[in-house]
């Protein structure tokens, strides 16, 4: 693979510039929206006791050392998550985060070792509030930087039409021909079952695949190239053994008040109507980190003081937008680090 010429090079600055003069556009315009509807921004720590407990994200560890020498391990946050939640149990009401993240071995066309990802949560407000907010905010970055179109790899939209609503047992069945719910009860999947399905649908899976896993081999080979074409797609209602920090839908054992919304077949969101069951939450983070273990052979400690601060926390709805990829598409960019000031060093590049 040939080298990728520095950044800081006058010519590859100017071809670059365009997009990062645009990519302030959208900040300021999306600032200036949430400012009028009553939303505080917060500036949260990035230095954290956890780094989040997802089975597939990786973290960059750290040490913070004290003033005689004790060291005590440290995380890079994968996520502003656990530090918003704290002020939302502290009493704020409407809060959003332009928060620095960094995730370890992630780098690609949308993918950054560190990037920004846009957070903001609503109290004691439905969780399909964000998913207005989401329409919204894709409105403002076009109108910020003139764009008629958001465009990715040849798939584009309308930056200001309404974003189909689709569930994730109709995606499945519309792209996939599969009947997701019916591998779904009282919150477990049934592996033997998706696995037949997915093996009728010609989607190749491997013999220690778990639920989740054959769930996402599905999702992106045959739901996600299919979303977000035309006009953005907000996939809600997802099962419940992905539930992750949600809640569940009222009155039911296989969905879960979670969305994620796509955009030229790109995910660009995740939301949560958050979920506040501590003794559920930490069941789920001892199973996705016994995951984590199992896969990748290391795991991460649990945040007790989030989970303190769960106990107090109002009923709310929360959600994380990866603003570069937002920027990437209301700009034209091809890759990240166009619309990013000073990417992170590749060192593969470098040797």
């Amino acid at each position: 693979m040939p080298k990728s010429p520095p950044f800081w090079l006058p010519g590859i600055h100017a071809a670059r510039r365009p997009h990062l003069i645009k990519r302030g556009r959208i900040a300021a315009a999306i600032r200036a929206w949430f400012a009028a509807r009553d939303f505080i921004e917060v500036e949260t720590a990035a230095l954290q006791v956890s780094p989040g407990n997802e089975t597939h994200l990786h973290a960059f560890a750290s040490d913070l050392i004290g003033p005689g020498g004790e060291r005590h391990p440290l995380y890079l946050r994968t996520s502003p998550e656990f530090a918003c939640k704290k002020l939302l149990a502290a009493g704020e009401r409407r809060i959003f985060d332009f928060a620095r993240v960094f995730r370890n071995r992630e780098r690609g066309a949308l993918h950054h070792p560190e990037f920004t990802m846009l957070e903001w949560y609503r109290a004691d407000e439905p969780y399909e509030a964000l998913m207005d907010d989401c329409a919204a905010l894709i409105a403002e970055a076009a109108r910020a930087v003139g764009a008629k179109e958001f465009s990715f790899r040849g798939r584009t939209i309308d930056p200001l039409a309404a974003p189909e609503r689709l569930t994730v047992a109709e995606a499945f069945a519309r792209h996939a021909e599969i009947d997701l719910l019916a591998t779904v009860s009282n919150g477990q999947g049934d592996r033997a079952a998706l696995a037949g399905a997915a093996g009728k649908a010609g989607v190749a899976i491997a013999a220690d695949d778990t639920w989740g896993d054959i769930f996402s081999r599905i999702l992106a080979e045959r739901v996600e190239p299919r979303l977000g074409i035309g006009r953005a797609t907000l996939l809600y209602e997802y099962p419940l053994p992905l539930a992750a920090l949600a809640r569940a839908k009222p009155g039911s054992d296989k969905v879960a008040e979670r969305f994620e919304l796509y955009a030229c077949g790109v995910e660009l969101a995740n939301a949560f109507g958050e979920l506040t069951d501590v003794t559920e939450q930490r069941a789920r983070f001892a199973a996705a980190m016994a995951e984590k273990q199992r896969i990748h052979g290391e795991s991460y400690p649990v945040d007790e003081d989030f989970l303190a601060a769960l106990e107090q926390m109002p009923r709310s709805s929360g959600i994380a937008l990866g603003f570069d990829r937002l920027a990437m598409l209301a700009t034209g960019a091809s890759r990240i680090e166009q619309v990013i000031w000073a990417p992170v060093v590749d060192l593969e590049q470098r040797q």
